[in-house]
């Protein structure tokens, strides 16, 4: 897990005002800052959280270690306190869909893509292939254990940043093609170009630009294609050439 390692040293120990963690997204807070991540409970769905009730007194690197758990809860509240560092540190983005990226490199191509996006079944028939790789496969769908296969085939890559709380981004990453163009997209994507040290292109997240209208929406179960209040960042690995 270097990639983790790398982005946690990166995490400052400030103080941390808020910890909310919704059925479907989870926020960190902090005096000046605040990330988001997508919620995962597929798995250890009854295991406590460690210092539930007293998040809020550990710091925001202390947090981010979370992302280091096994328990996939923990792990999501660790991603949010690293893009909570991050998020306040980018300042030059692009304010781009990953949805439309994809669509313009992987164009009439073959496109992997790493978790079952909804926009994909509008999208599907631009691609020459499409290779859905799915922990928890939909029809037509590939398991995760076909990535070995079918992932060195393709021209565009897009993993989801839910690979990183759930640990599986490295061993994804093996098996990318020499050329390919890759994108890590999601709400779990920390903003942070070291992950343009791991082979990808193009790093879509987000940033919360309305902590208090996102807070009400996360509180209240809103998938996150819905939440209100934040904004689709990315930045290109070119531009930090």
């Amino acid at each position: 897990m270097e990639i983790l390692e790398k982005l946690i040293k990166s995490v400052p120990p400030i103080h941390v005002l808020e910890v909310i963690i919704g059925i479907h997204s989870t926020l960190v807070k902090t005096d000046d800052s605040c990330g988001i991540a997508s919620t995962i409970k597929y798995a250890c769905p009854h295991e406590n959280i460690r210092n539930a009730g007293n998040l809020e007194q550990l710091n925001l690197r202390e947090l981010a270690e979370y992302a280091m758990s096994d328990n996939l809860l923990e792990a999501s509240i660790g991603m949010a306190a690293i893009n909570c560092a991050f998020s306040s540190r980018i300042t030059e983005y692009k304010i781009i869909n990953a949805k439309n990226i994809i669509l313009e490199k992987g164009y009439n191509k073959t496109v992997g893509i790493i978790g079952h996006f909804p926009f994909l079944e509008k999208q599907r028939d631009q691609y020459k292939n499409c290779y859905i790789f799915e922990k928890q496969p939909q029809e037509g769908d590939f398991l995760e254990s076909d990535i070995a296969e079918f992932l060195p085939k393709v021209d565009v890559a897009a993993i989801t940043a839910t690979s990183l709380t759930n640990h599986t981004f490295e061993g994804i990453c093996e098996h990318l093609p020499i050329n390919s163009f890759n994108i890590i997209l999601g709400p779990s994507t920390p903003l942070s170009p070291i992950l343009f040290n791991f082979g990808i292109d193009a790093i879509s997240g987000s940033i919360v630009d309305d902590y208090e209208l996102v807070k009400k929406f996360v509180l209240q179960a809103t998938p996150t294609r819905n939440l209100q209040g934040i904004i689709m960042a990315t930045i290109f690995k070119e531009d930090y050439s």
